[in-house]
């Protein structure tokens, strides 16, 4: 995982959301995180699908969750889960923000809008 500029173990993360459910007023289920610049995307699950639409406009390839407790990554261009290095703090978002969140935002039916 030592692609040229893939990786920037410095920058911090954009957000303790995702930038573009935040920008829309929307929500999300999960957070995942650019490893080369610190976008924060929900995840493919989420209605919004930043995450992946963050890598198909940037080519970023390495993704790393951004949830409480987990430190995987993903590297869209293989499909693969990876191990990684240790990025910049934080390393996820306010575990009390809750999942899906943030919570004032979340519908009842939340279920109905997912992605399977």
């Amino acid at each position: 995982m030592s692609d040229e500029g893939q990786m920037n173990l410095e920058v911090g993360p954009s957000g303790i959301g995702c930038a573009e459910c935040e920008a829309a007023g929307g929500w999300w289920v999960h957070l995942r995180r650019c490893a080369a610049c610190g976008h924060v995307g929900c995840c493919d699950t989420s209605p919004g699908q930043h995450g992946t639409a963050h890598f198909q406009a940037t080519g970023h390839r390495f993704m790393q969750s951004f949830e409480p407790g987990e430190d995987w990554f993903w590297d869209f261009e293989d499909s693969v889960a990876l191990d990684g290095p240790e990025l910049a703090e934080p390393t996820s978002h306010p575990a009390d923000q809750g999942v899906p969140g943030p919570r004032a935002r979340v519908p009842a039916d939340w279920m109905e809008h997912v992605h399977r």
